[in-house]
């Protein structure tokens, strides 16, 4: 499974910016896919995942501030951020699996498939 970010960049505070994740054009109706944050020395955090069916979950800490979306004409996997904080500066990875999204989240398990990431940085 190919997945490629872009969309990464620095921003200040209270800044938006929108994060891109093109897949091969059966992923997104095969996978659940999703964004996660990774800073240095930690594993990566989920943020947001979508099941194929296009069921929404997002973790409380970015509810109301991030939101995740897909472009199936363009086969893309999107997540917008508004109202950035200097927490949420780090690198940021579109990732897919097989499994159910509700049961990747809640055990937090690992996804299979990485694409190389884009970074964002927020300036306070």
């Amino acid at each position: 499974v190919l997945l490629e970010e872009s969309g990464g960049g620095s921003v200040n505070s209270g800044g938006s910016l929108r994060l891109s994740c093109v897949a091969e054009p059966y992923t997104h109706t095969r996978y659940c896919m999703g964004w996660f944050r990774k800073d240095s020395d930690k594993e990566p955090v989920w943020l947001a995942t979508m099941e194929n069916h296009g069921e929404v979950i997002i973790a409380d800490s970015v509810k109301g501030r991030f939101t995740i979306s897909r472009d199936k004409r363009k086969n893309t996997l999107d997540l917008q951020m508004n109202n950035l904080k200097p927490e949420d500066t780090g690198m940021y990875y579109c990732a897919a699996d097989e499994r159910a999204c509700t049961w990747l989240t809640s055990s937090n398990s690992r996804f299979r498939y990485w694409g190389q990431g884009t970074q964002v940085t927020v300036s306070s």
